[in-house]
């Protein structure tokens, strides 16, 4: 996979190997975690210095990428599509990690970089950790502001009001309590419980993630057979923080990862609710489902040496859902 050490990017596989624990994979934390903020003033963790304006913030991401994926739907949920630019990487990531290509959809327009890695060394001399997307970046600094994709989205909800955004909070006085609950134990039991159970080195390593993915997809079954979205009849951060991994689910985490007590096309609630989703305006043009198989068909720590790549299963997301007789439309 590769990981940068001192700003050089290397290969060595000892180097990059992925952290295990009693065969329990962890993740790396995110390690650039600067604010962008509406005035320039210090955000959450005390790093400010870089005001919401339009055109001067750029995100590198991959459509394949969950996490990725969050921050395309903030973009288009905020109508920051012409406010905010983009670079998508090539789908497949190579001993280069994330790369993109000369020309075209999977070129970087901003910096004309080939790897995401030599962004991370431009803008941070010294980097060591992972390169991994999404990444916002200041064009008017030249600099990584930020690497996390959860404070990624939180800025885009809640900072870009004079820079063009539209009004629709979805991190809302009064609900913060619960949103913050609903986004950990989600982000916890299946974001990357999922990840936890396709990597695990050990039986017992995968029987607990696992069981812990389906006893969260229970608990959101039973909790959406009541409303229409995660916290009533609105939607909140909560319910687009969890939509990458329903999208991903019956095309990659149900087989590649082993997740496979239950399609998400078994959820009478899940499955309508994530069409619903799926049918916000402009959402669509973010999901590619195929992109996902070959993607995570591709993951050499799968074990899926030959590289082969299912044609199934077929999955449509246009279906009608019936959501709205829940509540009003959000």
């Amino acid at each position: 996979m590769g990981v940068m050490i001192d700003g050089k990017w290397t290969t060595d596989e000892e180097a990059s190997a992925l952290k295990f624990a009693d065969g329990r994979w962890q993740r790396d934390a995110s390690v650039i975690r600067h604010w962008v903020t509406a005035d320039g003033s210090p955000g959450p963790t005390g790093e400010g210095g870089f005001k919401a304006e339009a055109g001067r913030y750029h995100l590198f991401v991959a459509y394949g990428c969950p996490w990725a994926h969050r921050t395309l739907i903030f973009r288009v949920l905020k109508d920051l599509g012409d406010k905010i630019s983009v670079s998508i990487a090539l789908p497949r990531r190579s001993d280069q990690g994330w790369i993109f290509d000369t020309e075209g959809e999977y070129s970087d327009g901003c910096l004309g970089k080939h790897a995401l890695w030599e962004v991370y060394a431009e803008t941070h001399p010294g980097y060591t950790g992972r390169v991994t997307v999404p990444v916002l970046y200041d064009k008017e600094t030249g600099r990584v502001v930020n690497n996390e994709s959860s404070d990624i989205i939180r800025m885009l909800n809640g900072a870009f009001g004079e820079a063009g955004a539209n009004g629709y909070d979805f991190y809302p006085e009064g609900l913060e309590p619960e949103i913050d609950a609903l986004n950990e134990r989600i982000y916890t039991d299946l974001n990357n419980g999922v990840y936890r159970a396709g990597f695990a080195r050990t039986q017992d390593a995968y029987e607990e993630a696992f069981d812990q993915v389906f006893e969260t997809l229970d608990f959101l079954e039973d909790r959406l057979e009541r409303q229409r979205y995660l916290c009533g009849d609105r939607q909140t951060e909560a319910d687009w923080r969890l939509f990458p991994t329903l999208a991903r689910f019956d095309v990659a985490y149900h087989y590649a990862f082993k997740c496979n007590l239950r399609r998400l096309m078994d959820y009478p609630n899940l499955w309508p609710y994530t069409r619903d989703l799926y049918q916000s305006p402009g959402i669509s043009r973010t999901v590619k489902p195929d992109l996902y198989k070959h993607g995570y068909f591709s993951i050499s720590e799968l074990r899926n040496p030959l590289g082969i790549v299912p044609k199934g299963p077929l999955v449509d997301f246009t279906v009608p859902h019936d959501r709205k007789r829940l509540a009003a439309s959000a």
